[in-house]
């Protein structure tokens, strides 16, 4: 029997969070000692103070930033498509982590020299903030890859096989448990932080879940997601009907479902039967 409740994937979702923070802490922890034991190393005898607390600053800086990367992997993983869209709004992101990466850092600094008695000056915005945005582009990339991987991994595992998958699935609509039927599920659709199913008797119960978190769990029973806030079960499609600009109305017996352009691999998955 399929379990309606995501905790599960949560859980995952959780610990492959956690697992990257640590690694890519002791990545940066172990890259930021270096460079200071580098700087003492080639310049023997010299204050070290001043690449400490820049070393220091950025790491601390860079990790408290580290969700953006987390949160754009698991919005819009690489292998979403199309490609395009998928690059273009990580660039998006990494301009904002750069910025308040930056951002950060430099009140860092200016906090800590004052308290030393001294002042920290950044310098001309417009011409640090390319040099730090292009190491921040490599950071950010590496760290995007590595999220990407393993989180694929542990809710990959998470997930149940198909093999192991009865046809029935667990709906927790409050304090009751509604067992439904695969087939008899047409469609799910998103009402804020419920998600609402579409039976085929015309029931429509609601369970506190993310359309994400069941889109992770039926995918591979046949649904499909075809629109940021609707599942359809490709089974029970019966229509197909352009709307314009490329978006379709997929009929499921009596319930219709939209299909946006911007979802066109479910386009060819509902056509391909």
């Amino acid at each position: 029997m399929t379990n309606g409740d995501p905790s599960g994937t949560k859980a995952a979702e959780r610990r492959a969070f956690w697992l990257c923070l640590v690694g890519v802490t002791l990545f940066v922890v172990a890259l930021n000692s270096v460079n200071v034991l580098t700087f003492m190393a080639d310049n023997p005898g010299d204050d070290a103070t001043g690449v400490v607390i820049g070393e220091a600053t950025s790491a601390v800086s860079g990790l408290a930033m580290i969700w953006l990367p987390w949160l754009a992997v698991r919005r819009v993983p690489l292998n979403r498509r199309p490609w395009w869209r998928t690059l273009a709004i990580h660039a998006a992101v990494l301009v904002l982590f750069s910025l308040a990466h930056v951002a950060g850092f430099v009140l860092l600094r200016q906090l800590i020299w004052a308290a030393l008695g001294e002042t920290y000056d950044f310098g001309n915005w417009l011409e640090r903030w390319p040099y730090e945005f292009r190491k921040d582009a490599v950071s950010y990339s590496i760290i995007m890859l590595a999220f990407w991987l393993v989180r694929e991994r542990i809710v990959a595992a998470a997930v149940p096989s198909p093999a192991s998958e009865p046809a029935t699935f667990d709906i927790r609509d409050g304090a009751r448990i509604v067992r439904a039927n695969l087939s008899d599920i047409l469609a799910v659709s998103s009402a804020g932080n419920y998600a609402e199913f579409h039976l085929a008797d015309g029931r429509k119960p609601l369970m506190r879940a993310s359309l994400a978190s069941l889109e992770a769990r039926l995918g591979a029973q046949g649904f499909v997601r075809t629109h940021r806030s609707w599942l359809v079960n490709a089974a029970r499609v019966t229509e197909l009907k352009p709307e314009g600009s490329g978006d379709y109305a997929v009929t499921l017996g009596g319930v219709t479902a939209p299909l946006s352009r911007r979802f066109p691999e479910a386009l060819a998955r509902l056509r391909g039967g």
